[in-house]
């Protein structure tokens, strides 16, 4: 159909195919469909990141006060976290099937996610029942976290299908950093007299703050494409080309099955496991060690203030960075230095030496946040954007695995070996899950030598 036969109101578009058969959609911009730039639709899930937040990052810092406040164990509180890890994590993938089969569009995944994240502050605020805690906060706002945390990710790749690797590594920074004030005020303003109101007034906090961004919430169309860089020849906007020529778009569109059956995405899965195991070990009980071997609050405090903060900014940086040298070669890279930091952390407990542990302690917040926005823009890049929603789900589904044996497994790790045993064995892990990503390729262009540099076109106008 030619453009002037277009249905009044219908945006003009066409879409062409590659070498290897791959549609994309171009013609329109990102104002034509969204009525604004699309840089909204990275600011507002960086907003809403950060708003969730404190869910996990600060935890850590308030687990003392709700185990005297509610008469709790250490284990008990260290499990309501890994619960809450499940299903944060476990929710991706139901999520995006429902996104993607058209049941729960983006607006509504953010809404309920926000009413589910507030019923969980108010339940680990007034449960004493360890068991209905883990209803409350670990189930229910792990399940709310996860619909905000699945949907933000997902919906910035699919506007920057050309340029993920910064943009989901600035989105998913603020998983991290949107932490910070809070993490100084479970350490320093937060005790059994106030408890209560302090985590009424946060659920209130993440509700209102995400119900804000979720009303401006949209999709592109399927296979969209932005109309400032031809996907053909990789001409047009120099950093998106730059980028493109180093993490080429997916061969095609491929669907969970598909994906699941390159032999890439379980890769991915168990990269994820070990590497996110780590990570929430980390998170967990760096100020507990802090304390165990003589540091004051204050470097415990801010020992967990530095990880919150360069695992936020790590994010972004090596999502720039992952544009310029290759999603894999960064993901090992970071999974490396994340190993060394467990290593190093121990070192500077032993010979109590404060300005070390900060520096690991910043190491490890590096390590421990810049390999999710990798693995985030890897998905696409490996299996395209049209079912990122149900193939990230499935490969983020790994840090449900993670929770267990980062968290509560941790806690039994950390009773039987000491500390000095746990760590190593973290560290240890992590290489393990280095050597791991580097078997990732990306599925149908197994050589750069095989990717077309300037392909013949296929056309055809559509509406």
């Amino acid at each position: 159909m030619s453009t002037a036969e277009r249905p009044e109101g219908a945006l003009p578009f066409r879409e062409v195919q590659d070498s290897k058969g791959r549609t994309y959609r171009i013609g329109e911009t990102d104002r034509d469909i969204l009525g604004h730039s699309r840089k909204l639709m990275v600011y507002l899930p960086w907003i809403a990141m950060m708003a969730i937040s404190v869910s996990e990052y600060a935890y850590g810092s308030a687990e003392d006060t709700l185990s005297e406040a509610h008469g709790w164990t250490q284990s008990n509180t260290f499990w309501i976290l890994s619960v809450w890890v499940f299903f944060q994590a476990g929710i991706a993938f139901p999520a995006g099937w429902l996104r993607e089969k058209g049941i729960l569009t983006a607006r509504a995944a953010m809404f309920l996610g926000s009413g589910l994240c507030l019923i969980g502050f108010v339940a680990l605020a007034h449960l004493d029942n360890v068991f209905a805690a883990i209803v409350g906060f670990g189930v229910i706002g792990g399940l709310g976290s996860g619909f905000i945390y699945a949907t933000c990710i997902n919906m910035v790749g699919k506007w920057f299908p050309e340029r993920r690797g910064a943009k989901t590594g600035f989105v998913n920074g603020g998983f991290a950093y949107g932490a910070l004030p809070f993490i100084f005020i479970f350490n320093y303003w937060f005790d059994t007299a106030n408890f209560d109101e302090v985590l009424d007034l946060i659920g209130v906090y993440v509700l209102i703050a995400v119900a804000i961004c979720a009303w401006f919430f949209k999709d592109p169309p399927k296979n969209w494409w932005p109309a400032d860089i031809d996907p053909l020849s990789y001409s047009g906007n120099a950093k998106s080309a730059a980028s493109l020529a180093k993490n080429p778009p997916a061969s095609r569109q491929y669907t969970p099955k598909e994906a699941i059956r390159t032999g890439m995405l379980p890769l991915m899965w168990v990269c994820l496991v070990l590497t996110a195991g780590v990570s929430i070990f980390g998170i967990s009980f760096q100020v507990d060690y802090a304390k165990e071997v003589g540091f004051g609050p204050l470097v415990a405090a801010s020992s967990m203030g530095i990880m919150s903060v360069i695992n936020g900014v790590g994010r972004g940086v090596v999502g720039w960075l992952s544009d310029l040298w290759g999603r894999k070669s960064t993901l090992v890279f970071v999974i490396v230095v994340l190993g060394l930091a467990q290593f190093g952390v121990i070192w500077a407990g032993n010979i109590h030496n404060e300005v070390l542990f900060l520096f690991f302690a910043f190491l490890s917040g590096f390590g421990g946040g810049a390999f999710y926005p990798m693995f985030a823009a890897l998905t696409p890049d490996y299996f395209g954007e049209n079912y990122n929603a149900t193939n990230y789900g499935l490969v983020y589904s790994g840090k449900l695995i993670s929770g267990l044996f980062g968290g509560g497994l941790g806690s039994m790790v950390v009773d039987s070996w000491g500390y000095d045993g746990a760590y190593a064995l973290a560290g240890g892990i992590s290489m393990l899950a280095a050597a791991v990503a580097l078997l990732l390729r990306q599925p149908g262009r197994p050589r750069v030598r095989d990717i077309a540099p300037n392909p013949q076109p296929i056309s055809r106008e559509a509406v």
